[in-house]
């Protein structure tokens, strides 16, 4: 098939179609006498697998460690191997942006108890130098100690 029909069939667009054949992703395609591209079936496939590993939060080169030479030839090790890398790299995130997000809240709460009469400004003051004083005593900002983080 050629490059319309098989962007047709997928929703990509031709030219990322070609981005993905320039740098690698797409591997079965031919050119005819007259320059056109085609495609074999298994294009279709490889484009739908790329596009759902995206979705997966896989990069590009991530995706090109994933995909096997010969699309009928997985290595089933291999593949659930890097699935499980990627599972473990997600929950690395989450737990990053967990801790973010309790920062954030433990500000706005801080920022929020203003005292009474006191400007904007000298408020900043107050909450900076209680978190200075908290991450010099080894306290994430939150006010929690770090021993007793939850793993």
């Amino acid at each position: 098939m050629r490059i319309g029909e098989l962007s047709e069939r997928t929703g990509i667009a031709c030219s990322r179609i070609r981005f993905y054949e320039r740098i690698g992703l797409l591997k079965a395609v031919t050119r005819q006498p007259n320059g056109y591209r085609t495609y074999p079936p298994e294009a279709e496939f490889a484009l739908d697998l790329i596009t759902a590993a995206q979705q997966a939060g896989f990069s590009l080169d991530e995706i090109g460690t994933l995909l096997p030479p010969d699309l009928t030839c997985w290595e089933h090790g291999l593949l659930l191997d890097r699935l499980r890398q990627k599972v473990l790299e997600i929950e690395a995130l989450e737990a990053r942006m967990a801790q973010s997000k309790a920062h954030l809240l433990s500000l706005v709460g801080q920022i929020e108890g203003k005292p009474r009469g006191m400007d904007c400004a000298t408020n900043a003051r107050r909450v900076l130098t209680q978190m200075r004083k908290g991450m010099a005593a080894g306290r994430p900002p939150t006010g929690r100690s770090m021993k007793s983080k939850p793993q």
